[in-house]
């Protein structure tokens, strides 16, 4: 029975190969558009959030926006070459290079990355600053969708399936733990059990992932002093403003300060070093002080809309491979918004996770618009009317 169905999976492959050569279109527009609004978006905040303190620091009110314009370039370039120039099958093919490289790179990171904020995650070359976890998530997408679209793990006992997403698990939860990087595990820990959900791996396997999964974070926190240390924070910032509670308890005078309709663009009391660093994770607290719950909402609505474009594009692919891709990556962008989200509103314990299109970052940004271009490779390929 196993071997039927390898060969019916090596026979699926071959049609999907003809297929590409076949069935071509355009790149789906509606997705596209919501990118680009949220990159456009974000861009003018990066700049209007940031100016007081890059003048503070810097001396030069353009520092961070100048940066974020050249990194907004380059990434917009990586989506529009991969969407145009690229198969999802050279993604395909080049994916386990690609994921030892990057799980390689994980560990190296603690050996030769740069400490900020007593965190080692970048690789610092030069002015430039890399964070492998950025590709790693990328990386796990990649691997688990072939992974579970190949079909390698049918026939074998429950064990032997779960031992990669295990081994795998466990290798990023340790590493992580290392730097330590709670929001990536969290975020890694999710992208897994989404894509074996929709890959339609048995259901009794994603509920001991879950489990397991559930037991590692709470061990995290309860070894790691920066984990304790940051529940406590969550639950009374009030008592701790200068260790750790004084970014909750700006973001949300900023929120609260911005009301119905915003102090109005450029016009933040925060962001003039009440909010440190304001360019960063708490990005959407200055959005809402400046443009207000009515703006807000329209971001948070222009985040839903790609998520569901990015759905409808998996459910038309042309293989499993491809929706679980599709899947896997918009499905990053949703948890990244809503923990992001959650923690500038002080719901959940600070995480130090960015907001996708939004926080200052070169690394995080270009990899996500390389994110789109995949996307919007795939969505040539699918039998879905563009928009």
């Amino acid at each position: 029975m196993a071997a039927q169905h390898k060969t019916a999976v090596r026979k699926a492959v071959d049609t999907e190969s003809q297929d590409l050569v076949r069935v071509k279109s355009g790149i789906d527009r509606p997705f596209m558009i919501i990118v680009l609004l949220l990159v456009a978006i974000g861009t003018v905040m990066v700049f209007t959030s940031s100016y007081a303190y890059a003048s503070s620091k810097y001396a030069d009110s353009y520092f961070f926006a100048a940066k974020q314009i050249i990194w907004v370039a380059i990434g917009t370039g990586f989506m529009f070459f991969v969407a145009y120039f690229f198969n999802y099958l050279i993604i395909r093919w080049l994916q386990k290079p690609f994921f030892v490289v990057c799980m390689l790179a994980m560990a190296l990171v603690l050996v030769f990355g740069k400490e900020v904020n007593e965190a080692t995650r970048w690789f610092e070359i030069g002015p430039i600053s890399i964070q492998p976890s950025e590709f790693a998530k990328l990386a796990i997408i990649l691997y688990f969708s072939e992974l579970i679209s190949s079909g390698k793990n049918v026939g074998k006992s429950t064990i032997q399936q779960l031992i990669p997403y295990l081994a795998i698990g466990g290798y990023m939860a340790i590493t992580l733990y290392l730097e330590p990087h709670l929001s990536c595990l969290v975020i890694v820990g999710l992208l897994m059990l989404l894509l074996m959900f929709f890959g339609d791996v048995p259901m009794k396997q994603v509920l001991i992932i879950g489990g397991v999964l559930i037991v590692a974070l709470a061990v995290f926190i309860v070894i790691s002093n920066h984990g304790m240390t940051r529940i406590r924070v969550w639950l009374n910032p009030e008592d701790y403003p200068q260790n750790g509670g004084w970014q909750p308890l700006q973001s949300l005078l900023a929120i609260g300060s911005g009301g119905f309709w915003g102090v109005g663009l450029g016009q933040s009391t925060q962001k003039h070093l009440y909010l440190p660093e304001p360019q960063n994770d708490y990005i959407f607290a200055i959005l809402c002080e400046e443009m207000g719950f009515v703006f807000a909402v329209i971001v948070i609505g222009l985040f839903v809309a790609l998520v569901w474009r990015g759905m409808y594009i998996a459910k038309h692919a042309p293989s499993t491979y491809a929706s679980l891709v599709v899947i896997g990556i918009v499905s990053q962008v949703a948890i990244q918004a809503f923990l992001n989200i959650a923690v500038v509103t002080n719901t959940i314990p600070s995480t130090g996770i960015s907001l996708p299109f939004f926080s200052y970052g070169g690394t995080s940004l270009i990899t996500l618009m390389a994110e789109m271009g995949i996307v919007l490779n795939i969505s040539k390929y699918s039998y879905t009317p563009k928009g």
